[in-house]
């Protein structure tokens, strides 16, 4: 690859991340969905800022796309406080932490993403920070050592992750206020691919834009990504305008199917069929045969297989329903209809 070529995708890529947040809404009014988590959070706000006190730390959890980022800016927003943003593998020792809490203004948002994946040592150290609103740095090392406290402003931690069981325990407890964020109906993903189209200056059919909204999985990311591409089809085989058959051409050659279900999914799906008998097989099993990491397959892919139902998990391991089978139009054996 040419220098020029690499220069242009990193272009292209900064385009991509700068439109996917100018699409992201502002504020509570702005937010689609998730009615009863925002519900609770517009209160809890709204209490605090009365107050006069910093919000509660906030998890957010839920699978990817479901708009727990935008969310936490939205906090920041409505508090009219500044946010820090940072990833749990990226606080990689205690000082990494200390720098961004003291750096921290009184009741500014501190979102922690992928929190899960926290080291330990850096998670025991936020344990006192999210109390006591305090932090204590050793000094020094052997007779010489000595303890530091350190007082912080007021703060609000804001946690995201797709994966709740791995947090532990006691960092799980202290977050007094715990949203779960689920997934999206077409209705709802038809009102944000419109929104998103007024804001890229895309004319959008609504048989398009509830088209689109159909195969994007319940996700709002998703449905964002798919738009962004499908306009570009518009572009350069239409005259700029989604409609109808735009959207299908434009989904087809991006091998989304009519439920929703990309090369990926229907791979894993053809192979617990067609090379495994329709299981059960082990998920290390498939992701050998699928050439896809086992965890990948696992956060991205089977949540949306298993709410679907086109995939079972048993304790034998994973398994195609019936419904899996007519979706790639292969026959059921007659031993698997009968236990059906």
């Amino acid at each position: 690859m040419t220098d020029q070529s690499i220069v242009r995708q990193t272009y292209a890529d900064q385009v991509d991340k700068e439109l996917e947040r100018a699409l992201r809404p502002l504020s509570f009014a702005d937010f689609t969905g998730q009615d009863k988590v925002l519900e609770n959070l517009k209160i809890f706000v709204a209490a605090a800022t009365n107050r006069g006190e910093a919000l509660d730390h906030v998890l957010l959890h839920g699978p990817p796309g479901l708009g727990k980022t935008t969310l936490s800016h939205i906090l920041a927003n409505e508090l009219k406080t500044g946010i820090k943003i940072t990833t749990g593998p990226v606080l990689d020792k205690p000082s990494d932490l200390a720098g961004l809490l003291t750096n921290l203004q009184p009741y500014d948002v501190l979102f922690i993403d992928e929190i899960h994946r926290l080291n330990p040592v850096v998670e025991e150290y936020l344990y006192s920070a999210m109390e006591d609103y305090k932090i204590d740095i050793l000094l020094d090392s052997g007779p010489n050592a000595r303890s530091v406290q350190i007082s912080l402003n007021p703060f609000t931690l804001v946690g995201a992750t797709t994966r709740a069981g791995l947090l532990t325990s006691p960092l799980r407890a202290r977050f007094s206020i715990n949203c779960r964020l689920e997934y999206y109906d077409a209705d709802l993903l038809t009102t944000i691919i419109q929104r998103s189209a007024g804001m890229l200056g895309s004319p959008i059919h609504v048989e398009a834009a509830a088209e689109i909204a159909r195969r994007s999985r319940g996700t709002p990311r998703i449905a964002n990504n798919l738009l962004r591409r499908t306009r570009d089809f518009a572009q350069v085989l239409g005259n700029g305008t989604i409609d109808v058959q735009i959207a299908r051409r434009a989904l087809h050659a991006l091998e989304v199917d009519s439920n929703g279900l990309d090369e990926m999914d229907n791979r894993i799906l053809m192979t617990i069929i067609g090379k495994f008998k329709g299981g059960p097989v082990g998920l290390s099993t498939i992701a050998t045969a699928c050439g896809e990491e086992a965890e990948t397959i696992e956060e991205v892919y089977e949540p949306y297989l298993i709410q679907e139902g086109y995939l079972k998990r048993t304790a034998r391991g994973r398994e195609a329903t019936e419904k899996a089978y007519q979706h790639l139009d292969v026959p059921m054996p007659a031993e698997q209809l009968l236990a059906v």
